[in-house]
């Protein structure tokens, strides 16, 4: 597996520009965007980090998937990042890929995630929901406007486009607003301050601060430096930070909570907790259960 120098391309040449004439206002006004603040905001009241578990849409089967969902809900979690299976998915490590891999072989399918999501969202109303998914699946040769309304009906509140960037965005973002959705932007170690302000003010809901230089992937330890970044993504960003990638043990969460996150997210620990065959759910909700416990500043 190629190791990516950016887990996603936000460092795009100067000379990339957003089309003449496109609204710039980003999409923190929307319904979607007032859902995730408020997801935010009760955990701060709790005195917590905001909890964002990752379960992929799909694996190992459509049922199986539910059941995680649940299982991660149900512990704890603040808001839920649902992972919409790709056969190209560059931000993702060895874990997320296989996963993606297996989902797509058991038949996952674009409708079959909105399905499920549909379904997440029924057993857990008060649930607040962000997909996260690839420019191709989501715009395609189009606008995306079709899967942003989908989205959206499914009850998402946002979504996370991986590769796509606020030089091209707006288009998507005008889209967004009118069906009431969140466009979450990723910031990076390697994004310049000036970028990052600027990346942060089109956000909504919440900025996705990519903890270090690579792909996704469970880590025994976290660069020393992301007390720093966590500290400097802080003050230029309007809407909540939430680091993630590489996070998977209780004292990762512990020592972002302290170092001023107000989300973290955890992926492929997630995966991996449910076994080679995706199918242990318990362990998923134990250790789900665990990192909640961490959120405590």
């Amino acid at each position: 597996m190629t190791i990516a120098v950016e887990p996603v391309p936000l460092e795009r040449p100067a000379s990339s520009r957003p089309r003449s004439g496109v609204p710039q206002a980003g999409t923190n006004d929307t319904a979607g965007a007032r859902r995730i603040a408020a997801a935010f905001a009760r955990a701060a009241a709790d005195g917590r980090a905001a909890l964002i578990p990752y379960v992929v849409a799909g694996y190992p089967d459509a049922d199986t998937s539910f059941a995680a969902a649940l299982a991660a809900a149900d512990p704890g979690a603040d808001l839920l990042e649902l992972g919409l299976p790709y056969s190209d998915p560059l931000a993702d490590g060895a874990t997320l890929q296989r996963a993606s891999a297996a989902a797509l072989g058991a038949g996952a399918t674009l409708d079959a995630s909105i399905r499920l999501l549909e379904r997440i969202s029924a057993a857990r109303p008060e649930l607040t929901i962000v997909p996260m998914a690839y420019a191709n699946q989501i715009i395609g040769g189009g606008d995306g406007r079709e899967v942003a309304r989908r989205l959206a009906d499914a009850g998402a509140s946002g979504v996370i486009v991986a590769d796509l960037t606020p030089d091209e965005g707006a288009p998507f973002e005008a889209v967004a607003r009118d069906v009431g959705l969140a466009v979450v932007y990723l910031v990076a170690p390697t994004t310049a301050p000036d970028r990052r302000a600027r990346i942060a003010a089109r956000s909504g809901g919440f900025l996705y601060c990519v903890s270090l230089v690579g792909v996704t992937g469970a880590r025994p330890t976290l660069p020393r430096s992301v007390r720093r970044l966590v500290r400097d993504v802080r003050a230029s960003s309007p809407v909540p930070v939430a680091v993630g990638f590489g996070v998977s043990r209780p004292r990762h969460v512990r020592m972002l909570a302290s170092a001023g996150a107000d989300g973290v997210i955890v992926a492929s620990a997630l995966v991996d907790a449910l076994g080679r065959e995706g199918r242990d759910v318990q362990a998923l909700a134990r250790l789900v259960g665990e990192l909640r416990s961490a959120t405590v500043r």
